[in-house]
């Protein structure tokens, strides 16, 4: 009897602290992001520049942009289009429970599990839509970063913990329709693009079923000594999305495969031994590569000599973003302007949403606007990606990331080779 009033202790502890952390990462700050039309700005391996934004003209040189190929001038909306079509993956309340757990949030200790599941996205975006792929209802998400406390908030944690209790769930609705999505698309390439983006955002439901979904990273971090409700840190990560891409049987992700760096060195004929495995006896195509490099730029600070390394990093086309933040408190890095980070925030709360409805909704898994922080306050410990097509890509990111390597470790005492190396 004692152990079981003990357990039942336990479990209302466990929910009356979801139901606080539901509330507490639901209460967003009125902020505002503004970006200098003096700088150019990089998302993922794109140069945009708005000073440039009413003409219709290459940018001069010297203007900051180190992609010529890449370059949008101007152009706030293209920007704007580009970065909401990234996919963004939040804290969530009320998705089935974690088996071996009696959580049904991830609020408060989830975040670096989320910021890898959006690298991971990205790199299934550039292998199954390309980078110039662009969400068309991108600039109809309304910005809801303007959410202060209010009454609703109070509401909301009183019924979030009434639920808990309970063991109640109330799902969303869709707002819209698959069917009326499609109807939209004037072409079949189109309406393709729009099956895989709602597929490749399936992939990361939170249900157990889903292939790269939380509960199923939880079960693959159990091998690292981790359990739901702990903190996951970037390398342990790096190896959780590894295993569940290897153990992932859908036909569709039978071409790609993951490899993380072991010492912070990419060995580049392993790399390609991985990449030529045959994915069938009867086909014998390169596989694409997600390469992720866990690494530490600094002691317990960031070094900020590191700075230009991550620009340089956040300018490459093969790029899918770092997976870093502050301590304690994770961030997708996917950009920057001057000295500051440009990411996507997964301390934000939101209702589970059921992806294995047909036409479920698609707007909270899309960030309506960006975020910036100061690099000199970036956690040390991060992990990079970068994603190749084949072989042949491989071989130029890895001849373009060594001669970026060089370039900076030259002009920058303080950075040292072993700290991350290609051979």
């Amino acid at each position: 009897m004692e152990a079981t009033g003990t357990d039942e202790v336990d479990k209302l502890k466990t929910k009356f602290i979801s139901a606080w952390n539901n509330m507490k990462y639901s209460w967003v700050l009125k902020t505002k992001t503004y970006f200098s039309r003096n700088s150019p700005v990089l998302l993922l391996g794109k140069c945009y520049h708005f000073k440039y934004e009413d003409e219709d003209k290459t940018l001069p040189a010297g203007s900051g942009c180190t992609i010529e190929d890449h370059v949008i001038a101007g152009n706030v909306e293209e920007f704007r289009k580009d970065f909401i079509s990234r996919i963004w993956l939040t804290y969530r309340e009320e998705f089935p429970q974690i088996e071996g757990s009696a959580l049904t949030t991830d609020c408060g200790w989830g975040c670096t599990l989320r910021t890898g599941q959006m690298l991971l996205a990205q790199g299934l975006i550039l292998h199954f839509l390309g980078r110039a792929w662009t969400w068309p209802d991108a600039l109809n998400i309304e910005n809801s970063d303007s959410e202060s406390w209010t009454s609703h908030t109070v509401k909301k944690f009183t019924a979030s913990f009434e639920a808990s209790l309970s063991g109640e769930r109330e799902l969303k609705t869709p707002k819209i329709s698959l069917k009326e999505t499609i109807g939209k698309y004037s072409d079949d390439h189109e309406m393709r693009n729009e099956i895989y983006h709602r597929k490749i955002i399936s992939w990361f439901g939170d249900s157990p079923l889903a292939l790269f979904g939380l509960h199923q990273l939880i079960e693959y971090g159990k091998k690292s000594g981790k359990k739901a409700g702990d903190w996951y840190g970037p390398a342990v990560v790096a190896h959780i999305l590894r295993k569940a891409v290897e153990e992932a049987r859908h036909p569709d992700l039978q071409g790609i495969t993951i490899y993380v760096a072991q010492d912070c060195t990419v060995y580049n004929c392993d790399v390609i031994d991985k990449q030529s495995a045959s994915m069938t006896s009867d086909n014998a195509d390169d596989k694409a590569v997600i390469i992720l490099v866990p690494v530490r730029l600094g002691g317990e600070r960031t070094n900020t000599d590191y700075l230009e390394f991550v620009k340089s990093i956040l300018s490459l086309e093969y790029c899918v973003g770092i997976i870093g933040g502050k301590p304690k408190q994770s961030y997708y890095f996917a950009g920057f302007q001057d000295d500051s980070l440009i990411y996507m925030d997964p301390h934000y709360c939101q209702s589970f949403v059921d992806v294995s409805i047909k036409d479920f909704p698609l707007e909270t898994f899309h960030c309506p606007s960006p975020k910036k922080m100061a690099f000199r306050k970036m956690d040390p410990s991060c992990t990079i990606g970068f994603y190749c097509r084949n072989v042949q890509d491989f071989e130029r990111a890895s001849e373009e990331i060594t001669k970026n390597q060089i370039v900076i470790k030259a002009a920058i005492i303080n950075i040292h080779v072993q700290d991350f190396m290609w051979t």
